[in-house]
């Protein structure tokens, strides 16, 4: 199994604060909702009550080779009012995963169930299509960390981490999760792999004395027009060490519960 990883927040920190950016962009259409948690009633879009997460991210561009350019980092806002319970959830260590993969992480330590995601990659002299399962698992310390595994036409497997900003809520949403995406080449010197899509799911609930606690719950309101979500998608524009930051933006409004 070939494990590809490379280009860490190490050199993604400082080419953000002196990024430059270029004309051109890839295009991004996005959609995140709250959805029940499977196992858990009365969980979803329902206000103040637990729910799930479904994102959704179709990314499109010619700017790289005739495909996007890579992804280098993913924020995430959660709707104003979004209340995080993030202790006392099993998690996996980022050795662990990375080292055994998702087979080795308590099933309890699971964020949501398995997602999957499409990738451009280099097979030889082509760039083809790759897909891919994304699993996700609670951190250590209240982050999340998604394992990206796909075996055709290359064998990879990719960790990714991500950590909670804003808690308590900022600039007109809920706490913000942060991801890094490390950059990926199927052989060295080939260019670096792109994502066409994102389907991830994330939010789950255990039972403590038979009561069952939620690890995010709906905002108790709703504002006129429904709950505002937005994602920031990084792209190294260079397509190249250190990374080029390009960041796009996309936002959603989900609706309100029924009364």
């Amino acid at each position: 199994m070939r494990r590809v990883s490379t280009v860490l927040a190490g050199c993604l920190l400082p080419a953000l604060a002196a990024a430059g950016v270029a004309e051109a962009a890839p295009s991004v259409k996005f959609k995140a909702v709250p959805v029940p948690i499977k196992g858990f009633p009365h969980t979803g879009n329902i206000l103040g009550a637990g729910a799930a997460v479904q994102a959704e991210y179709r990314i499109s561009g010619t700017e790289y080779d005739g495909f996007p350019p890579p992804l280098i980092g993913v924020n995430f806002y959660l709707p104003k009012g979004t209340v995080l319970h993030r202790g006392g959830f099993p998690t996996c260590s980022p050795a662990k995963l990375e080292l055994f993969g998702p087979s080795a992480c308590p099933r309890a330590a699971a964020a949501g169930p398995v997602g999957n995601a499409l990738g451009i990659v280099s097979f030889g002299a082509d760039r083809v299509e790759e897909r891919a399962t994304l699993a996700s698992f609670y951190a250590p310390g209240g982050g999340i960390e998604f394992f990206t595994d796909g075996h055709a036409p290359v064998a990879l497997e990719i960790l990714s981490k991500a950590h909670y900003a804003h808690l308590g809520g900022a600039h007109g949403f809920g706490p913000e999760l942060v991801a890094e995406v490390p950059l990926v080449a199927t052989v060295p010197g080939a260019p670096f792999a792109s994502v066409e899509s994102i389907d991830v799911r994330a939010g789950s609930a255990r039972k403590v004395h038979r009561k069952p606690v939620y690890y995010g719950r709906m905002p108790k309101k709703c504002p006129k027009g429904g709950f505002r979500v937005k994602t920031e998608l990084i792209f190294d524009a260079g397509g190249a060490v250190p990374p080029v930051p390009q960041v796009v933006t996309a936002g959603y409004r989900s609706r309100c519960p029924r009364h």
